[in-house]
Formats: structure tokens, sequence, C-alpha cells
């Protein structure tokens, strides 16, 4: 091989599943990751609509003090009972905590008694535990106002994951009609047809509205929690997200308005084909011989030839259809 070989130079980006491999971490870390903006995308240029990684942004990552392990406990994630261990609370204020909204989950999966499990991160975690003005909360009484809010049945986990979640997709968005579909992803079907009326303008929203979150198969009891789960519950809720995405699609709208099906030309009236007509032969006289042709025959200048007897009987006395026919000479 000559020494002068020019190298073909690597991909400028990568899939997700790959930057996971080369970063040392699970698919659902990426995945963690990537929301907490602890790993940053691009879009696929290529048409599939999913994210890239790019090749300066790994490399960026693994330069890093204490690669993997740094990176790893960054993206951490962890669940009730680990995550009281880690404030040093039981877990039973742990969950009170999160319900009154102060800890905020990340991710959610369903365990194999379809119960939601939530994901906090441990880094927040941490930072909730070491400010000062949350430790009247981590020990003693719980305060008279909170308790009445967690006997009312107050269970804010949900929300502020949709919350976070928004958040994320927003910042991920490119363009006004992206905005408007991360927005219409909380909303029922219902409130969509409320907002946005025009059905041209609800199908293009559709095509850039995310699929909730999870890999659960469509219509199992995963996917349907996950649609609840994904689903604006409160009424305060439910109308800031109508307001925002009336804002939003009219913004895109000015932009660049929803494609409508191109107006046809009218067809041109199309003329009846006349009936055809009967074709008539008239026939000759039965009994009235052929004009003769002024050409002279073919046996040459003044001779004739006469029909033999016996042959013009035959053909008189086939009728009509002989007039039909040419007579035989």
């Amino acid at each position: 091989m000559s020494a002068n070989t020019i190298g073909v130079p690597g991909p400028i980006s990568c899939t997700v599943s790959r930057a996971a491999r080369e970063l040392g971490l699970q698919r659902v870390e990426f995945d963690i990751a990537v929301r907490l903006g602890r790993i940053r995308t691009v879009p696929d240029e290529g048409g599939g609509g999913g994210r890239r990684v790019e090749r300066t942004e790994i490399d960026r990552l693994r330069a890093q003090d204490g690669f993997p392990d740094t990176l790893r406990e960054r993206v951490r994630a962890v669940g009730t009972v680990e995550g009281a261990a880690l404030m040093n609370i039981p877990a039973g204020r742990f969950t009170r905590l999160a319900r009154l909204g102060m800890l905020v989950p990340v991710h959610h999966y369903l365990n194999r008694y379809r119960a939601v499990v939530w994901l906090y991160p441990a880094e927040e975690l941490r930072a909730f535990t070491s400010a000062a003005e949350h430790a009247h909360l981590l020990k003693g009484r719980t305060p008279e106002t909170l308790r009445g809010q967690l006997e009312a049945g107050v269970d804010l986990r949900a929300r502020n994951w949709r919350g976070r979640h928004l958040g994320f997709l927003l910042r991920q968005a490119d363009g006004a009609w992206d905005r408007a579909g991360a927005l219409a992803a909380f909303l029922a079907p219902g409130d969509i047809a409320d907002v946005v009326k025009d059905p041209y303008e609800r199908a293009h929203l559709n095509r850039f509205r995310p699929a909730p979150s999870g890999r659960a198969a469509p219509g199992s009891p995963s996917a349907h929690l996950a649609e609840r789960i994904m689903t604006a519950q409160d009424t305060d809720e439910t109308e800031w997200l109508r307001g925002e995405l009336a804002r939003t699609v009219g913004e895109a709208r000015a932009v660049s308005p929803a494609p409508r099906p191109t107006a046809r030309r009218p067809l041109s009236a199309a003329r009846p084909i006349p009936p055809m007509a009967r074709t008539v032969t008239r026939p000759n006289d039965a009994g009235k011989r052929p004009a003769s042709s002024s050409a002279p025959p073919a046996g040459g200048p003044g001779h004739h030839r006469q029909r033999p007897a016996r042959g013009l009987r035959a053909w008189l006395r086939r009728g009509p259809r002989a007039a039909l026919e040419p007579v035989r000479v």
C-alpha cells in the first residue's frame, strides 16, 4: 500500500445507540443524560426524524476528568428507597416531599406489578439536602399547611414530570410547528380539536407531536399508562397548555401555513358520441346484368366472352343473396 494513501475521515455524527456505547452508558442512562442537558444532540439530517450525537460532543465528554465514572454519576437516577437513603430520611418522608412537588422526577417506568416507579436525579437530591432552607423539611414535624395538602390527595409527581419533559421537548424544537407539537403532546385529542379547528392544521400538527415516552407496545397497559401520565389532568395546567398552543399555532401559521390540497380544474363536459349509422349496401337488381366496362376485355380488342347458360341459371337460382355477389364471368 502506498505511503501517501489518504484515509477516509470518520463520521461527524453517530446514532444515539453508538454514542451510548462509546460513552459507557446504558440506553436509559443516556436518555436521562439528554433530558438533563448533560449530552447535546442534533436532528438527524438524513430525514429519519431521530436525533444524533456529533463526534465533537463525544470527544468533549470523553476528555473530562474521571470519565466515565463522573459522567455516570452526574446522570444517575434513583428511586424512592435509594433516594431516601441518599438524603438520610425515611422513605415515607421522601414520598411526601415528592408528592408535594419538592422533588421532581426525571423518568418513570412500570414494574411487574403495574405500579409506577418514579426516578429522581441523584445530583438534585444531594443539592436539596445540602440547602439550608430545606432543613425543616428533612427533620421534625411536617408543617400544617403541607399536611393539609397531603390529606387532600395532592400528588404533583406526574405534573412535575410533564413540566420537566415539556421543557426538554421545547429545547429540542427547531421551529414553531415543533414547539406547537410539543405542547399538543400533553393535551387530549378533544382539547386539540377545540383549539385547532382547521382539520388541515390538525393533521399537520400531528406530524410534529411527539409520542408518549417509553418503549411500550401500542395498546399495552404500559402504553395506556404512559399516555395517561403524558396528558394534563388539572384544569389550570390544561388551560395554560391550550393558551400556549393557540398562540404557537398562530405563529406557525404566519411563518409556514399548513399544506392544503391543490384545487383541481373542472373537467370539460364530454360530448356524447353520436350513434353509428347503419351501413346499407344497395343490392343490384337480380335480373340486371352489371354494366360492361368501357375497357376492353382481357382477350384483347373485339374479344367478347359470354356467360355460359348453365352458370347463369345457377346464379339466378340463389335468389336475392346472389345480388350481393359479383357475377362470375
